[in-house]
């Protein structure tokens, strides 16, 4: 029988450079999608999957991520005391949603190594990595759909999605057999393979359902790409020695840690919102007709 998946790693360790100067003082994870920050659309698609205890992997300066799922007592008692119960209760929400474990990534080692940094909270048992800004809009939590697929073929999974080939080489690119309509076995796995080179048009992205064997092909693995500690060339030698499952989720991605998929997430996710949508869809239409505001 296959053992639960109950925990969730988030890396939420990286600089965030491509949004300095706002991320100079604050992380890039807490950067807002309309007014929730990215990584709490993260924790709420664990605990829409089930997931009992989610693991935030930060870094120097991230204290702020802790805090924002902490019990702010000071602010809720003056919102309480104001009348404003609906904020209120908004903000105990976060602090109940799930249990936070946050660990310090003292070095700027890479993704394999952040992972790592988690091994001795996950223990010996399967678990999930989502990053911290990577969103993807889904009917079933796009994590929960991975581990579904864990559950049946009792393999490690990789979430993908097509890409442009012209695209290819800014992800690592999967290409395997088919077992179904969507799940692949991979027999191949290149980090950001030069133009023209990429086996597949399926790019590995930021949801991972992993065994606990992957700590130990992290700890024998030297540096690759970047002098960094490389989870892709962890999932490469796992798939040679166990297998590796690749799942061709169902929803809408956007990578919050681009500027460009940050201005989309915000727009969608706007036009998902009731009170927004219409005064939104109107200020798109202006500025596409060249109406001033």
């Amino acid at each position: 029988m296959v053992p639960p998946v109950r925990k969730v790693v988030i890396p939420a360790a990286g600089l965030g450079t491509r949004f300095l100067p706002a991320t100079k003082s604050v992380p890039k994870e807490l950067l807002p999608i309309v007014d929730v920050p990215t990584i709490q659309y993260i924790v709420e698609e664990a605990v829409r999957a089930g997931i009992d205890d989610v693991i935030v992997v930060n870094g120097r300066g991230k204290v702020a991520i802790e805090d924002h799922f902490d019990i702010t007592f000071e602010l809720e008692t003056t919102l309480a005391n104001r009348g404003k119960t609906e904020l209120t209760e908004k903000l105990r929400a976060i602090s109940d949603m799930t249990r936070i474990v946050s660990l310090r990534q003292k070095q700027p080692l890479g993704l394999g190594h952040a992972v790592l940094c988690a091994a001795s909270v996950v223990g010996p048992n399967p678990f999930g990595v989502i990053l911290g800004d990577d969103l993807i809009d889904a009917e079933v939590p796009a994590i929960q759909q991975l581990i579904a697929a864990y559950q049946k073929y009792g393999k490690g999974v990789v979430a993908l999605m097509e890409v442009p080939a012209a695209e290819a080489p800014l992800y690592g690119i999967a290409a395997g057999r088919a077992l179904d309509a969507r799940t692949i076995e991979v027999e191949k796995l290149v980090e950001k393979p030069p133009a023209g080179k990429a086996p597949s048009n399926l790019a590995v992205i930021g949801r991972y359902v992993l065994p606990p064997s992957i700590f130990d092909i992290l700890r024998r693995q030297g540096p690759g790409v970047g002098g960094e500690i490389q989870l892709t060339d962890a999932l490469a030698e796992l798939a040679r020695t166990e297998g590796l499952l690749g799942y061709q989720f169902e929803g809408r991605r956007y990578d919050a840690g681009d500027r460009m998929g940050f201005l989309k997430a915000n727009i969608a996710y706007a036009l998902k919102r009731e009170e927004l949508r219409e005064p939104m869809l109107a200020y798109l239409r202006d500025i596409v007709a060249g109406r001033p505001a």
